[in-house]
């Protein structure tokens, strides 16, 4: 059926529904036409409808004077764009009209259908691969859905996916916030104790989690990612760049997990949703036979894992404990409470402290095990828990502790500013700095903290324990300069007086004479 024929009978249907009494509001819904156009068609009859047909389909087309430099670029790039086409006419043609791209768009398909230059598209070739060696690889991925609360609102959860390459083996870890290479070093803790062993090698994407450069292969890797890999002695694969293909075990169980697993379920709490998960892999996604391997996951993981390197697992300060995001006003979210944290603990959205809970205390510190604060866990909801001293500005008090320390000092000035430098190194432990800085006084004196510190500006020494040890060493330098140690020790030989007077015997020339030849 032509598009002359199609316009004939909508002309048509509009006139038919008109005098069975429809307004023209409901035949533009039933038709699907602007209100415009059924007013228009009603208010004319059928011949000028033909005609009206007529001139649309013999008008000439805007584009048509640049229809042949069109299909010469088709002939020779089918694979041309429209949004390319439509620069290269406006390089090419200084007059070019200025004209809406869907114009183009619409003239370079009427070309390519003219004159039959369908728009290539390059496949990618593909083969089967062999199935590897039990224990050799595993696959990562990381991946995000939107679930319902039972109050119907959106809550975005975060999961981690891997995969044993052959036995099919998956696991899957959820996070209620995005993923940091901290938090990606504790989900790969929990896959590796869930299949009771590390594979050989491990796939991934190039993931800002776990790499902060890449120049030709050459990978570098976020600090905590390479020394949890030191550790645990695996072996690291990168794909491409926008090459997913690669690791198309792992991909589809992204796809797994959301169309089987996440699809209509009820967001509780991610403790919650975590457990689920693991029912489910035990009674569904490793307990159902592979498409494509026709063995159940969990049968042939029985075999896999003799084939796994030992795990041991990882200890850590933060082993029991959970990441949690500062929010800007210095306090982080615990089951519905806010708990302070003492202030200028945020410095960007990134902030992220541990939490542990224990006898009833909730105990948060820093990344590096440092306590911030502990709190008595409220049994409320939307309760604010802070501590008194959290809001108090200690910036003076600490001020005025660096004042009173680099006083010791016979040029306070060049000491306030060895100080300076600390506290901007260490903010947050600038307190602990200074004091181990005034017990080297009492410990070493005056004389050798001014050695100390002349040393440790000039060598740009900037911290506490290091300034320390070298006041140490400098300190024993100088006690065995006055002890007179410094002097090398001259071992004696026994009976010293009874061997100097021992004389070597000694042959007369002559006798030596009378052994040569003449």
């Amino acid at each position: 059926m032509n598009k002359y024929l199609n316009k004939l009978i909508m002309y048509h249907e509009i006139h038919r529904l008109n005098r069975e009494g429809c307004s023209i509001s409901y035949i533009a819904d039933y038709l699907v036409l602007n209100w415009r156009t059924v007013k228009k068609y009603l208010s004319i009859d059928e011949s000028q409808y033909e005609a009206f047909i007529e001139l649309q389909t013999s008008r000439k087309k805007e584009l048509e004077p640049y229809g042949y430099f069109v299909k010469v670029k088709l002939d020779a790039y089918p694979e041309t764009s429209a949004s390319q086409m439509h620069d290269w006419l406006k390089e090419h043609y200084q007059d070019f009209p200025s004209v809406n791209p869907k114009t183009v768009y619409n003239f370079v398909m009427l070309i390519r259908q003219k004159y039959n230059i369908p728009k290539q598209q390059h496949k990618r070739d593909y083969f089967i691969v062999e199935e590897l060696p039990y224990g050799k690889q595993a696959q990562v991925d990381f991946g995000q859905y939107n679930m319902r609360t039972s109050t119907g609102q959106r809550r975005k959860v975060y999961f981690f996916t891997m995969v044993l390459s052959r036995s099919r083996y998956k696991y899957v870890y959820f996070l209620d916030k995005p993923f940091t290479t901290q938090a990606a070093v504790q989900a790969h803790e929990q896959a590796f104790k869930f299949y009771g062993g590390i594979p050989e090698e491990v796939v991934y994407d190039q993931d800002r989690l776990f790499i902060v450069d890449e120049n030709r292969g050459d990978f570098i890797l976020t600090e905590a990612f390479k020394s949890y890999v030191r550790e645990k002695s695996f072996n690291l694969y990168f794909c491409k760049k926008a090459d997913p293909e690669t690791k198309g075990k792992i991909e589809n169980v992204v796809r797994y997990v959301k169309q089987n697993f996440l699809y209509n379920r009820s967001f509780c709490d991610i403790d919650t949703l975590n457990e689920e998960s693991i029912a489910w892999l035990n009674r569904t996604a490793n307990f159902l036979s592979h498409g494509k391997t026709k063995q159940p996951p969990f049968e042939q993981w029985h075999i896999e894992r003799n084939h796994l390197n030992t795990f041991v697992p990882m200890k850590t300060a933060m082993d029991s404990s959970k990441l949690y995001t500062v929010r800007k006003d210095n306090s982080i979210s615990y089951k519905s409470n806010m708990y302070t944290v003492p202030e200028g603990t945020w410095s960007a959205p990134e902030s992220l402290v541990s939490v542990t809970a224990e006898d009833g205390m909730l105990i948060i510190k820093s990344q590096d095990g440092q306590e911030l604060s502990r709190h008595i866990i409220s049994a409320k909801k939307g309760q604010t828990i802070r501590n008194t001293d959290h809001k108090r500005d200690k910036t003076l008090k600490i001020t005025a502790m660096m004042e009173n320390e680099a006083r010791n000092f016979s040029n306070p000035e060049r000491a306030m500013k060895y100080f300076q430098e600390l506290r901007s190194r260490k903010r947050r432990h600038i307190r602990d700095q200074v004091t181990i800085i005034r017990q080297s006084f009492q410990q070493y004196g005056k004389d050798v903290l001014e050695k100390t510190l002349d040393y440790c500006m000039e060598n740009s020494v900037y911290s506490a324990v290091d300034f320390t040890s070298v006041a140490k060493k400098i300190y024993q330098e100088s006690e065995n300069s006055q002890n007179g140690d410094d002097k090398p020790d001259i071992k004696t030989l026994p009976n010293r007086n009874k061997l100097t007077q021992i004389q070597p015997t000694t042959s007369e020339i002559l006798d030596y004479e009378s052994l040569m030849p003449n």
